[in-house]
């Protein structure tokens, strides 16, 4: 399939809000526990290993941000319903994009400064005016990721996922 197509089938439509309202009237009391426990863990492990909440192991820099709190609730909250549809439907192709939009949710609240790996690119001067300002639309790209993942979940679950043209 071409990315083209890709795409055309990751925009949200009136169908996917359909969907998503029927996958979450789907969920169990098990998946709304397992869903609660995934949010709770993202929290725990974004928040720890960014120092969003002071912590012994880990430090921060530079000031937490107002779009970093909201990055790491929103991404919190959309990994735990994700993990919830799993209890009602197992098979998923969408497992790599919550793994990709929950590291990039990590990479976004993170402190730019205290990124090793941004450091030693772009050193600590490069982090904080090249890395910084970027951190916001990586923290878009992931709850974007993670949005889609959650739609094609739903789309799938409920039955709705539009079959793409035959190729010929």
């Amino acid at each position: 399939m071409a990315l083209r197509e890709q795409l055309q089938l990751a925009i949200p439509t009136r169908d996917d809000v359909a969907a998503l309202r029927i996958t979450l009237g789907l969920l169990t009391p098990q998946a709304w526990l397992v869903a609660f426990a995934a949010g709770t863990a993202m929290l725990l492990v974004i928040g720890g290993t960014t120092a969003i909440f002071e912590n012994s192991y880990f430090s921060r820099m530079e000031p937490v941000r107002t779009q970093d709190y909201i990055i790491w609730v929103v991404s919190a909250v959309l990994v735990g319903l994700l993990a919830g549809t799993f209890v009602i439907a197992r098979a998923s192709d969408e497992a790599g994009k919550t793994m990709a939009g929950g590291f990039l949710a990590d990479v976004a609240v993170a402190c730019p400064a205290c990124n090793k790996i941004v450091v030693l690119l772009l050193g600590s001067s490069g982090a904080a005016t090249f890395f910084g300002p970027l951190q916001l639309f990586l923290g878009i790209a992931a709850v974007a990721l993670l949005v889609v993942a959650l739609l094609l979940r739903a789309r799938a679950i409920a039955g709705t996922c539009p079959l793409p043209a035959p190729a010929q």
